[in-house]
């Protein structure tokens, strides 16, 4: 096993440990950014002046009205932009708009003494637009042939010549919608200048280097003259990757412009209407099947929403064209994937990165085709999983393969599968107005980013003479438990109790040019590089407590705190600050600078060949549900969950981590429903779902009644920091069980062999609509043969 992997008796990691801020947010007194704004004095407030068309020239724009209002300080136009006039890395996302490109979009922004000062000023600006031919939907996109960026094909043997041959052959359209990340911290940023010139920015971002960049770039300013912290975030999920730049620049220049302090945060609705979400995609298909239901070939086209800019649709729509396979050997297979842009939102990451939309068609196809093919579901999933030997359609070996079946046979046999088949099959006979189903599927996700220069992190440790250890790190916290781990991993490395370790909050001027916490790699680039600075430090003290013991310093052990040598008696033993101090004294450094980068990683993404993922996270999931067939309202009985984490380093965590991004993604497939304005009207391109009151989130009632997760055992992860997996995203697609259950349950209400074709989400009047187009082929079916009658 490599050192990396290898983990101490007696670790810190692997040990169930509280959140290392679950104290302080249950207690209200973790600080957010927007919290910091009553410490800070003299802070303006910053406001949008949003635009009211989906697509617009802005060929007027008088602010003169709004400098009159009391409180207001001044109004921030392209005008006042010192350096670039963009918010984004790909030159196509102007910070203030000479062309508007969606309903909502900020064409300037009001700095006011208050909040309400500020959005009083944002009323009085005056802007003429000449309206401009817009496209909403992606079908209008299609139509108009309206696409961005670059197309990209995955592509292995001769699908085409599959499809001819194959003795059963499905076709069929699949679309779904997007998702709003909603996390409870809205964008925010707090941007001052000191009486140097330097630009501080504290920011609830994902990625503080990216936003450094974008800052200096539109101040014209070197990054060195810009520094981004991150205290912590209120939830993310992706969208604090990309997204936020455009803001903290906005306070950053309204700062540098009047030597104030300024502050800008999103109300909801202003959230919900100008920040990028989920992509929405639509996807046509053919499908082949042998006559024993193995899958022959597939071809399809997918087509992802990417709104008004590219953001990161060409990395999400890459990655859904690595995950169309699933977990499921394709030996033909040709997929192309392209862009579509639509005068909405800029579409952007969010958790899973297109990995959901890729997998959510096979399983699509899957859950359509098994009832045609006389195919029980879970059977047909089963027994298309890879086998050890087999690669995926871009070149990757699917190593440890035979985990899948491992985790699914482990699942079968905790969630009882078999025997409770038969008993919904048994109350499903005696119901003819409630249904109930159990669906099984299951995950492969590939873990690293799909480009490799971000496969890197950098961390800074250091070690104070009293022993006590401080630690700083690239990534950034939202919730997840990044900061928990590296506590454990830094406690592990250094052999100390975990209380000895504290942590610092993430500066771009304390580790440089880090990549964004995304692609659930948060924990395995900046583990590895928290560990990498650790063993420097080891390996320094070593060497001095050799000498206090009179031994080598490859005998030297670090535990608890203690630093002890092999075959010395109880009596030398040194504490860790001894020893620190001892290293003090001999001028050895107590500090080092720790980095790593993933191996084994090549990608050539015009081929769309390679190897552009460490490993893959396995897991499956069961799912019961219960569906009313006079409304299509529906309950989530029970949730059996196996998910492969490897060797976790924090079991607690994990487990919430599996729980709650299975929720999310029960939200995504069957409650949240992102509406437009697709009419002629004034509000074309408006986003009519802006608020909690309109977007259906998930709540307790939606959470199952059982909920039973399990973590798969003896499951180390070789060449990952202390054997462990990532966790953040790959439980997401554990939830298309619930869907793949409302599937079944809607069936149920039809003839045996009938195919559910559910809308994407599954809302309650989705399922009404499939269960009633079940109910209306059974009623055809007798017409037409009234001897089926009885039967």
């Amino acid at each position: 096993m490599s050192t990396l992997s290898s983990r101490p008796a007696g670790a810190s990691v692997g040990r169930s440990v509280a959140h290392e801020s679950a104290v302080q947010h249950v207690t209200g007194t973790a600080m957010y950014t927007d919290d910091l704004t009553a410490q800070t004095v003299g802070v303006l407030t910053a406001w949008p002046v949003q635009a009211n068309h989906a697509h617009a020239r802005v060929i007027g724009l008088h602010a003169e009205k709004a400098l009159l209002v009391p409180g207001v300080v001044r109004v921030l136009t392209a005008a006042d932009v010192p350096g670039v006039n963009d918010a984004g890395i790909k030159n196509d996302e102007p910070l203030f708009p000479s062309e508007v490109m969606f309903f909502g979009q900020a064409v300037c922004w009001v700095l006011g003494e208050t909040a309400e000062a500020a959005r009083l000023g944002a009323v009085a600006v005056v802007v003429d637009y000449e309206a401009l031919p817009s496209v909403v939907t992606v079908a209008e996109a299609i139509s108009a042939e309206s696409f961005q960026g670059m197309a990209r094909t995955v592509q292995r043997g001769d699908a085409g010549a599959a499809l001819d041959s194959a003795p059963r052959v499905f076709e069929g359209v699949t679309e779904f919608g997007g998702q709003e990340h909603f996390y409870l911290e809205t964008q925010v940023a707090l941007a001052q200048i000191d009486d140097g010139g330097q630009v501080f920015v504290q920011c609830s971002t994902q990625h503080p280097s990216e936003t450094q960049e974008i800052v200096a770039h539109v101040l014209a300013l070197s990054s060195n003259a810009v520094t981004v912290q991150n205290l912590r975030m209120g939830g993310a999920f992706g969208g604090k990757e990309m997204q936020p730049h455009g803001f903290a620049a906005v306070a950053a220049l309204g700062s540098l412009l009047t030597g104030r302090p300024v502050r800008l945060r999103l109300n909801r609705t202003q959230d919900m209407t100008m920040t990028g979400k989920r992509h929405p995609f639509h996807a046509t298909w053919r499908v082949g099947f042998s006559e024993d239901g193995r899958i022959l070939g597939l071809q399809a086209t997918l087509t992802a929403d990417g709104g008004w800019s590219l953001d990161l649709s060409e990395p999400v729509l890459g990655r859904a064209l690595c995950h169309v396979d699933n977990a499921y050997w394709i030996p033909d297979i040709e997929v192309h994937g392209r862009i579509a842009k639509t005068n909405k939102t800029s579409q952007t990451a969010f958790r899973g990165f297109g990995g959901p939309q890729g997998m959510f068609v096979i399983e699509d196809i899957l859950g359509r085709c098994a009832p045609a093919l006389g195919v029980a579901a879970a059977q047909l999933r089963q027994q298309n999983f890879y086998s050890p030997g087999q690669a995926t359609p871009y070149g990757q070996p699917v190593r440890h393969a035979e985990r899948l079946r491992t985790v699914w046979d482990q699942l079968s046999t905790t969630s009882d599968f078999e025997s409770r088949t038969k008993t919904i099959e048994v109350f499903n006979a005696a119901h003819p107005h409630v249904k109930r189903a159990l669906a099984i599927t299951p995950v492969k996700f590939g873990i690293s980013f799909n480009f490799a220069a971000f496969n890197q992190a950098g961390a800074l440790v250091h070690v104070y003479k009293d022993g006590s250890v401080l630690i700083n790190h690239g990534g950034t916290e939202m919730g997840q438990g990044l900061h928990t781990k590296m506590l454990q991993v830094a406690a592990t490395a250094l052999g100390l109790p975990l209380e000895a370790v504290r942590l610092a909050p993430t500066r771009t001027d304390k580790v440089p040019n880090t990549s964004a916490t995304a692609a659930s790699s948060g924990t395995d680039l900046n583990g590895g590089a928290v560990k990498n600075a650790c063993d420097q430090i080891r390996s320094r003290m070593a060497d001095v407590a050799a000498g206090l013991l009179g031994v080598n310093a490859q005998d030297v052990r670090f535990a608890d705190g203690k630093v002890t040598g092999l075959g010395k008696p109880n009596s030398a033993i040194f504490s860790f600050g001894e020893v620190a101090a001892a290293a003090y004294m001999q001028r050895v450094q107590l500090w080092a600078a720790g980095f790593y980068r993933t191996a084994g990683l090549h990608w050539d993404p015009d081929r769309m060949q390679g190897e552009p993922f460490k490993y893959f996270a396995y897991g499956a999931a069961a799912t019961e549900v219960e569906v009313d067939g006079f409304t299509g309202a529906y309950t989530i009985r029970r949730v059996d969950i196996v998910h492969d984490v490897g060797d976790s380093l924090s079991p607690l965590i994990d487990i919430g981590q599996i729980e709650g991004g299975f929720v999310q993604g029960a939200g995504w497939l069957t409650l949240e429903d992102l509406r437009w304005d697709e009419s002629d009207g004034p509000s074309r391109g408006r986003l009519l779902t802006q608020s909690a009151s309109t977007y259906k989130l998930p709540s307790f009632s939606e959470m199952p009644q059982i909920f039973n997760v399990a973590l798969l055992e003896r499951a180390t992860e070789d060449g990952a920091i202390y054997g462990s997996k990532a966790v953040g995203e790959p439980p997401f697609m554990l939830s298309f069980s619930v869907r793949e259950a409302l599937r079944q349950a809607a069936a149920s209400f039809g003839a045996p062999g009938y195919s559910v074709e559910l809308a994407s989400p599954a809302t309650p009047e989705a399922v009404y609509w499939a269960l009633t187009a079940a109910r209306q082929d059974v009623e055809r079916t007798v017409a037409l043969d009234p001897a089926l009658a009885d039967a």
